[in-house]
């Protein structure tokens, strides 16, 4: 009989987890260490610029080490951090922010009007927000050393919930020498004025890298509320360990080796439940959208047939139970708006089938003009759930005649090779799998998946004028019905020129010591601050 999967790790565990666990994490582990903390996240952290990639992992690197002008509180209500106080002129044009007391690099030397200026210019030129915001000002300026403004051509009632928007690429605040570099440009330095400070000295590329609490760091005095108020650093240490392996992974944490997985297989969330050293915990309570992008820029899917075909292929209940077996956590979703947000619709949903429609698919190839061409599936092997997916994937376009193969790599490749727009022959790419927060899915102007504006969107790089002459209507529409009216057309049009294609809802829940407590459950970002360990 064949030993399945759940049964193979308990005899794991049986024989002694500390076994499966790299010698050098064991060696690095030291009883007594608790303010230590040691995570494994969901891949390695490859990129190390925030406002470059918009992936979520860098994303929770920039809020260690980095600081924002205002942050969200649990209600997703904007609140100054770096910003002390703000003013707005009687004719709603320019805005007067001053910094904080306190406020300094890791390098000793403080933070200016200048670094601001220059970091929001830098945001301005890839995040959908400050995209939009760069082309209503008039001007952002340094008016002396802790003082700046914006001013606008005209009034953006929403500037300060664009400022503090969580979705990535944050607005996160470099030094000006830094922020000086073009957003097309990785900044490599790791300097920045948060809570964390990046450990350059023990950094293990590819192994783990390590944060320290910034001792000099000055919290705000307001309670910690989501993103918001004072950012206490609990723990003097934080280490990222890669282990890409899950059941090592697993091992590892029910032997108290780490302290927090951020991905563990769902298949096991029942025995992580049963353990009373464990436990699970949803940190995102939306959840997550998977989708397909498609490389919009080279064939086959510089037709639009082609993309239509990928819509009426895709089993959402399948890629689902492909990548969580548990139906508790998953969901179809045919709004490009997300599942459960204000401006979710079912408008242009015509092509959802149940089980998909591959001879439709076949048919729309056939019309798109389909010769052979290759089509290469970027695989993404550290993510377990988008390998399952992709593997799916590559499988349906083959049986429908598609000359389909997976380009196998770890995540950090993924993110470094998606900014190819050449062909699959120099380098490129035709699809790859990834996710969106369904909260973050409400809000075209911050979502960068929600843009269609050829070069300057999200990769893939779909191109609709239409589409985008409403999204940009957005800022300045007033009220939930006229979000809506405008959802809806903006939905009919992508469904149309399909500038991606969902695969389904999911919850993905952490799994994490029950001594390591104080973990903030918001969005897009999972902070360090406010987490603490108890003794062991």
């Amino acid at each position: 009989m064949a030993l399945s999967r759940r049964t193979l790790f308990k005899t794991g565990i049986a024989a002694g987890a500390a076994l499966s666990v790299p010698s050098i994490l064991r060696a690095q582990t030291q009883p007594g260490l608790d303010r230590t903390v040691r995570m494994v996240k969901s891949s390695d952290l490859r990129v190390f610029d925030p406002i470059w990639t918009a992936t979520n992992i860098t994303a929770d690197h920039g809020a260690a080490i980095y600081d924002t002008l205002f942050s969200v509180d649990a209600k997703f209500m904007p609140q100054p951090q770096m910003v002390s106080r703000w003013e707005l002129s009687d004719d709603k044009k320019t805005y007067t922010f001053k910094l904080r007391d306190g406020l300094g690099w890791h390098d000793g030397t403080p933070v200016t009007a200048s670094d601001c200026v220059a970091s929001i210019r830098r945001w301005g030129q890839v995040a959908p927000g400050g995209q939009l915001l760069m082309e209503r000002a008039s001007d952002i300026s340094k008016k002396d050393e802790k003082t700046f403004t914006i001013s606008l051509k005209d009034p953006l009632g929403i500037l300060i919930d664009l400022l503090a928007d969580l979705t990535p690429p944050c607005l996160f605040i470099m030094r000006e020498k830094d922020a000086s570099h073009p957003a097309s440009e990785q900044v490599t330095t790791k300097i920045g004025s948060g809570p964390f400070k990046f450990n350059e000295a023990l950094a293990k590329p590819g192994a783990s890298i390590t944060y320290d609490r910034n001792e000099r760091y000055v919290p705000r005095r307001e309670p910690s509320d989501g993103l918001a108020g004072g950012k206490i650093v609990k723990v003097d240490r934080v280490v990222w360990d890669v282990i890409a392996d899950q059941q090592t992974a697993m091992a590892a944490l029910q032997a108290g080796e780490i302290d927090y997985f951020e991905s563990p297989p769902a298949d096991l969330y029942s025995l992580i439940e049963s353990d009373p050293n464990l436990a699970l915990q949803v940190l995102d309570q939306a959840g997550w959208d998977a989708l397909v992008r498609i490389n919009l820029l080279q064939p086959p899917f510089d037709n639009v047939k082609a993309r239509q075909a990928v819509l009426h292929l895709i089993d959402q209940e399948a890629f689902m139970r492909a990548m969580y077996p548990d139906p508790k956590y998953v969901d179809v979703v045919t709004s490009i708006f997300g599942k459960n947000t204000l401006v979710s619709n079912g408008e242009n949903t015509g092509w959802y089938k149940k089980g998909g429609d591959p001879e439709k698919a076949k048919e729309l190839f056939k019309q798109a003009g389909y010769a052979g061409q290759k089509v290469v599936i970027l695989d993404p092997t550290d993510w377990h759930e988008a390998d399952n997916a992709s593997q799916l994937l590559a499988a349906a376009l083959q049986k429908i005649g598609v000359n389909a193969e997976l380009a196998p790599m770890d995540w950090g490749g993924v993110t470094t090779r998606r900014a190819n727009k050449g062909p699959v022959e120099n380098g490129g790419w035709s699809m790859f799998i990834t996710s969106e927060m369904d909260f973050s899915l409400g809000n075209p102007l911050t979502d960068p998946l929600l843009t269609a504006n050829g070069d300057k969107a999200w990769y893939g790089w779909p191109n609709n004028d239409d589409y985008e002459a409403l999204r940009h209507k957005w800022a300045d529409v007033e009220t939930l019905e006229e979000r809506k009216a405008l959802a809806r057309k903006m939905q009919a049009l992508w469904w149309d020129f399909v500038g991606d294609v969902r695969l389904g809802k999911y919850i993905s829940p952490i799994a994490r010591r029950k001594s390591l407590t104080g973990i903030i459950g918001v969005p897009a970002i999972v902070p360090m601050w406010n987490m603490q360990k108890a003794p062991a």
